[in-house]
């Protein structure tokens, strides 16, 4: 019998979005995305909800308006300032650069533009203003253990690399 996507299923899926004007795809993950169904909100509710019910081999698309999710774009998070005021290892586009504000709030600026003079920094979320569709290809659905409830999503082991240096005396 085929499981169906319900509360409490672990479900693995890959997914792509896609800009519905251009038609671009912006991203996409390759690897299997694990979570639990109902007990976790790495992804948008509106995706979640069209989840439900859905099996192994399905295909939806999702659309998603941006702004709904990370706010409308705000242009005062775009600065440009000269070249020479950027450290060297910041001049790439599309490098993401973590800043605090004065109180001490994180934020991530991306990188948008950079000429022989200027660099623009932007802290907008690069998907704000922008209406998508979300494709889900949904690769397996099955019962999650007690633990994987728990945590929200699959348990993994750590990489040898790690299991190698945590038996190193420090």
């Amino acid at each position: 019998m085929t499981e169906a996507i319900e509360e409490n299923k672990f479900v693995e899926l890959t997914y792509e979005v896609i800009d519905q004007k251009t038609g671009h795809r912006l991203s996409y993950v390759e690897f299997p995305l694990g979570y639990v169904h109902g007990t976790n909100s790495v992804m948008s509710s509106a995706v979640t909800d069209e989840l439900e019910g859905k099996v192994a081999g399905d295909i939806i698309e999702v659309p998603i308006d941006c702004n709904q999710i990370y706010g409308p774009r705000d242009e005062s998070l775009v600065f440009t300032d000269s070249i020479e005021n950027v450290p060297e290892e910041y001049r790439e586009i599309g490098m993401t650069i973590h800043m605090e504000n004065a109180k001490g709030e994180p934020r991530s600026f991306i990188v948008t533009r950079m000429d022989d003079k200027t660099l623009t920094v932007d802290g907008n979320n690069p998907l704000c203003g922008r209406n998508v569709i979300f494709k889900l290809t949904i690769l397996s659905v099955r019962d999650a253990t007690d633990e994987e409830i728990e945590f929200g999503g699959a348990i993994t082991e750590e990489p040898e690399m790690l299991k190698s240096l945590n038996k190193v005396p420090i």
